[in-house]
């Protein structure tokens, strides 16, 4: 998944709203305190400008902004060199831009584990910038997503399903449901982009077929998908792996590379609602986010997400198009629309496209 910005001749982007979204992500977000340790880590992949304005951002706030750079991993949640693993664990906060990122690693869990406040922006950009953190309302986007943490958790059973052929189940066994992109309060807190409610229903329990026609990554080969990747589930573990297209047969073998049983654990289901997103970019980060869509996450399995952790050789992420979501059998969304009433007058206040004010 090469990162290119889509923005090249646009340069005032980088003058004017990525230096508000760099401000944002500072100030608001991460909370950053004069006299801070702000490290800021990139690989040979990710957009320099973006990382030049957010240690801009850092120093403008009183904060002693580290930059990183170094090169690109082939996949993700792997060690970083040594070096990395020292700075990150003496930061008081760990701003992570690679496309190879090492959340997920021991080295991650060593810089939570010492008090640093971290967020994943693995291959942001300087547009990614502008329309995720600059131009959203994170009230408004933070009051949806604790509606959608409500409902599910009242529900006792979920079901996905898709035109792909997606149909899937689980129970949601009082696990907790994850609001991503709240501020970084607290040391040690690890936060991800606004938009976004991640869980784990009881593994047991998670039964069916999953299909991924949206996004995918890595490996770096994917990212928007050309063509669906058929996934057979019994009791949260991916059984079978196929697909009429080459992107199943990259994927699976990226998959069975890693020789671990565990990376074909379900880690994670997750719902994007981020209004600045409306559509796949090739950006996981992003696709993840996308208003509407249904992700779930493969391999290591952070402790946060409820139920017991687990560690595998690396983690990825696939999306799905036009998913629909059923809580006890009441829709919740049918083919990506927000059908619940309570959700659809949240996002006609937002002005989100679609939704009647």
């Amino acid at each position: 998944m090469e990162v290119v910005s889509r923005i090249e001749s646009r340069p005032e982007y980088l003058n004017f709203e990525a230096q508000r979204g760099a401000r944002t992500l500072i100030e608001e977000i991460m909370l950053v305190k004069p006299g801070e340790n702000v490290v800021i880590t990139a690989d040979t992949a990710s957009d320099q400008r973006v990382v030049d304005v957010t240690a801009a951002a850092a120093f403008a706030a009183g904060a002693n902004p580290v930059v990183i750079r170094y090169a690109t991993s082939s996949t993700s949640a792997a060690e970083p060199p040594a070096p990395i693993a020292a700075a990150i664990a003496a930061a008081d906060v760990w701003i992570e831009y690679q496309l190879g990122y090492i959340m997920h690693s021991n080295a991650f869990r060593a810089a939570l584990a010492n008090g640093a406040r971290y967020i994943n922006l693995t291959g942001m950009d300087v547009q990614m910038l502008v329309d995720t953190v600059a131009r959203v309302d994170y009230a408004e986007v933070t009051e949806l997503g604790w509606a959608l943490v409500r409902l599910i958790e009242r529900a006792d059973e979920i079901r996905i399903t898709s035109p792909a052929g997606t149909d899937v189940t689980a129970k949601i066994g009082g696990r907790p449901i994850n609001l991503r992109g709240l501020p970084a309060t607290q040391p040690g807190q690890s936060v991800m982009l606004s938009g976004q409610i991640s869980f784990n229903p009881l593994e047991e329990t998670q039964n069916g077929t999953v299909v991924f026609d949206g996004g995918a990554w890595p490996p770096n080969e994917l990212g928007l998908l050309n063509s669906p990747i058929h996934c057979t589930v019994e009791n949260g573990v991916i059984t079978d792996l196929t697909g009429p297209g080459t992107d199943a047969a990259v994927f699976a073998n990226w998959m069975a590379s890693h020789d671990d049983p565990n990376m074909y654990r379900l880690a994670h289901w997750s719902l994007g609602f981020n209004p600045g997103v409306p559509q796949l970019t090739g950006r996981i980060v992003e696709d993840e986010r996308v208003f509407g869509t249904v992700e779930f996450g493969m391999g290591t399995k952070g402790a946060w997400i409820g139920g017991d952790p687990w560690e595998a050789a690396a983690h990825t992420d696939a999306s799905m198009n036009l998913p629909s979501i059923f809580l006890d059998g009441e829709a919740l969304e049918v083919d990506g629309r927000y059908v619940h009433p309570e959700i659809v007058a949240i996002c006609a206040r937002m002005g989100v496209e679609g939704y009647a004010a």
